[in-house]
Formats: C-alpha cells, structure tokens, sequence
C-alpha cells in the first residue's frame, strides 16, 4: 500500500520539467547565441553542469529529507545559522530585479493580445512605459499589503498552458513544412563550421542566459524520498529531465531557426533588442500564419503571458519574502522593524522595501532609450542576478561531503568523495564566472545597473545583522 504512494521516476521527470523549463529559453537561446549556434552551447551546459547539478540536488534533498526550508535548511544542517541568513537573504534579494521586470512584461504581453505588433507598445516613451509599470507594481504592492494572495492559482494554470504552448509549437513547427511546404521558411546552414560558436566576448558574457535557463531544479527536491526506489529511481528522473530539457532546447531551437535569420536579429542593437523583447510572440504570429489562422496562437500565447507575468509579480513580492522572515534560522539576523505584521498578517515594512528597491530599478529605467531596450536589460539583469541563489545549492553540497558521515541517506550522486567535491566547486565555479560576466555591456547605463544592483543587495545583505546585533545590544 505504501508502495502504491511513492512516485514514479517518469513522473519526478515530468514534474520537474514544467518547473525548469520554459519557451523564454528556447528564446533566449536563439537570439543571445547567433540561431542555431546555440545547440553546441545547449549540449555543453547539460553535459557539463545541468546533470550534475541536478543530481546533487537529489543528495542533498535526500540526506535532508524531513526539512522543508529547503536551501536554507541544508546551509543551517552543514554550515550553521549564519550561514543560512545568507543563504535566505540571497533567495529573496535576487528577486528584486526579478520583480521589476514582471510588470513590464506583463504589459508588453497585454499590448501584443490587444494591439497584435510590437510597434504599438514599442511607440511609447519610455516615460510613460516606466510610469505604467510603477502603478502596475504600486498595485500588487498594495494586494500584498492586504495579505491577499488571489492569483497563485492563476499562477499555476498560466504555468501549466505556457509549458503546453511550448510544446505546442515545437510540434506544430515541425509539421509545418509537410502542411504548408511554400510557407517561406528560413534556410539553415548546417556545416560543422557554422555551428561552431565564436568564443569572443560576447559569447562568454551572454553565458549567464544559458545558466540561468537550466536552473531551479531544487524546488523538487522535497521529493526525492517520495520516489520509488530512490537510489536508482531519482538519477534516472533526473537524467530523463536532462534529455527532455536537451531535447526540447534542441528542437525549439531548429523550429526558431526555421522562422527567424540571425544576420537580421544581429543587423543592430535595435534588431537584436526587438527580437530579445518581442520574439516569443513573433514565433507564435507566424504559426499562425503557416496554419492560416491569424494571430489566434500569438493571442493565446500572449494571455498566458500576461497572467503569468501578473500572477508571478504577486507572488515574487510575496513568497520570498515570507521564506526570508518567517525563517527561524534567518529572521535573528534581520533588523526588527523588517520583522512587524500589519493587521492582515503581511510584512509591511518588508514589503516597503521591496517597493523601494524594485521601484528605484523601474524608476532608473526611464533613462533607457526605447521600451525594447527595457526588456532586453531587464532580461539579462536577471541573468545575472536570479543564478546567485544556485551558489549556495552548490556550498551546502560541498559542506554535505565534508560531513558526509554525520547525514545518512538513500542517494548519492558521487560516490568518491573526491569526485563529488570537485563537482560542486566546478558548479560553483561556473556559476559565479557566468554571473561576473553577464555583468559586462557595451551600454555604460546597462553596465553600470548590473553591477550596482548585486552590489547594493549585497552590502544590505551584510549591513542588517549589524543593525539587528546593535538593537539585541541595547534592548
């Protein structure tokens, strides 16, 4: 009977799948990598850090199985209290910029569901676009504020169709030549040399992108002793998510290069920011058009968009910052004031400072020259700032090898310890260089808000247990 409970391996696949996954990345992929080149990036960044690191995770959910902190709770398990504020700390601040750009992509999906182009929103000042998003944001602060929570099921149903459209369109691309075989599409060059990147400055400062795609997968790992037989069956989920995330990068990736030509995304900084802010929508438009039914998959494709967006702003003003201070481990270390309820039970200061910190992102935008070139900023903010909560997945594993005799468990990704230490340090590594070098642009206010933004989180980050060490002192 307990048996009958247990998770299927094929099933821990699939879950962690529509976590991880999303057509964003095929997207992404595309435009940042010059088309098709990106499948040689794709094949490395599985081969030589998403495996890994996603069985790892399966090590550490399965020594720490019967704590639901997650992140945080491995950190305090092997590294102690302190260490484990940072952890959290880290959690909730990288989603400040995260934050920021939702309310602009929520309104650049309802642009393209009501106006059907990207010149429309495109058209605006950036003025205007930026004084939108701050009312849109000032919004779900407020919905925040009143304890309410009324689009987490949104949320989850928004998840739910965008993974379906992304499946959608890899098949329906694909059967898109044998139905519509003079559809105009782009002819690819598949010569070994074509395919092979050019490792210049722009590639190792775009890898950032890639890291960013791949990463998450430690919100399943609650699960890993759920699995029937986990010893064997959570690798081979694992390892079944791997080539399913493979396959579809790899396939999304050739459906993108049947539609759209990188000498045109990469004509100007104009082309490509048009193509980094609008190239979701642009893909689905034109399966329309190769099935004759108009922008009716675009529309789709964008409603989904625009309440997942929405739904996900709430939540990210929300949820991270409960895990932060409802954590016993993290919220010692957190300066009182952060720590007062309103009546409706929400962190009102917490959230004014998430009003403060995302707003002041949203207000230096007004500078940026062009609605498109906001969303493609935004994106590769996130890229660098969303990845640094993987570091410490990375640091709590090596501190679980290190005491590996102290925490008894089902799965274990390395067996040689050695093996396993250099694993979690080449993750770490590569993380951290990713991060570093997405930090780099050509545009000096693109440059400058990507280094002040970690740097200013990170220097809150160290300042709040002295403040909270000074107010234990004299109280």
């Amino acid at each position: 009977m307990e048996n009958s409970k247990k998770i299927k391996w094929y099933m821990l696949a699939f879950m962690a799948f529509s976590t991880v996954w999303g057509f964003g990345n095929v997207v992404n992929g595309f435009v940042y990598f010059n088309g098709i080149q990106v499948i040689f990036s794709w094949i490395l960044m599985f081969a030589l850090y998403f495996v890994p690191y996603a069985l790892m995770v399966g090590e550490l959910g399965s020594a720490f199985k019967e704590f639901g902190g997650g992140v945080t709770s491995w950190i305090n398990e092997t590294g102690g209290s302190k260490l484990a504020y940072y952890a959290g700390y880290t959690y909730w601040a990288v989603h400040i910029s995260y934050i920021a750009s939702k309310g602009s992509g929520g309104l650049k999906a309802l642009s393209w569901m009501v106006f059907q182009n990207a010149e429309t929103y495109d058209s605006f000042p950036t003025l205007y676009i930026q004084i939108a998003t701050l009312c849109v944001f000032l919004f779900f602060l407020w919905v925040a504020s009143k304890g309410l929570n009324p689009l987490k099921k949104l949320a989850t149903v928004a998840g739910s169709s965008m993974f379906v459209m992304s499946i959608l369109f890899i098949v329906m691309m694909f059967a898109a030549r044998a139905i519509n075989p003079n559809g105009g599409f782009v002819s690819m060059d598949w010569s070994f040399k074509t395919l092979i990147p050019q490792f210049d400055t722009k590639y190792f400062t775009s890898l950032s992108i890639l890291v960013f795609a791949v990463g998450g997968c430690e919100k399943i790992s609650p699960y890993v002793n759920k699995v029937e037989n986990p010893s064997k069956g959570f690798p081979k989920g694992m390892i079944t998510l791997a080539i399913m995330v493979m396959v579809c990068a790899l396939l999304g990736t050739v459906a993108m290069g049947m539609m759209f030509d990188p000498t045109v995304i990469n004509a100007s900084d104009e082309s490509f920011n048009h193509y980094v802010a609008n190239g979701a929508y642009m893909a689905f438009q034109q399966v329309g058009q190769y099935y004759h039914c108009g922008n009716l998959f675009m529309i789709i494709y964008a409603a989904c968009n625009a309440i997942g967006q929405f739904s996900t702003l709430v939540l990210s003003i929300d949820a991270p910052l409960r895990m932060l201070l409802d954590d016993e481990y993290a919220n010692q270390y957190i300066p009182k004031g952060l720590l007062k309820k309103n009546d409706n039970g929400a962190y009102i200061n917490g959230i004014k400072l998430v009003g403060v910190l995302s707003g002041a992102i949203i207000l230096v935008q007004i500078f940026v020259p062009g609605a498109t070139a906001v969303l493609a900023q935004l994106n590769k903010l996130n890229s660098v700032c969303m990845p640094m909560r993987y570091l410490w997945v990375f640091i709590a594993y090596i501190l679980l090898r290190k005491k590996a005799e102290k925490f008894p468990r089902e799965y274990v990704f390395a067996k040689n310890n050695g093996l396993a230490l250099f694993a979690g340090a080449w993750c770490f590594v590569v993380t951290a260089a990713c991060c570093i070098l997405g930090m780099y642009s050509t545009d000096k206010l693109t440059l400058i808000l990507n280094i002040c933004t970690p740097v200013v989180l990170l220097l809150l980050g160290l300042i709040m247990p002295v403040i909270r060490s000074r107010q234990d002192a004299n109280s």
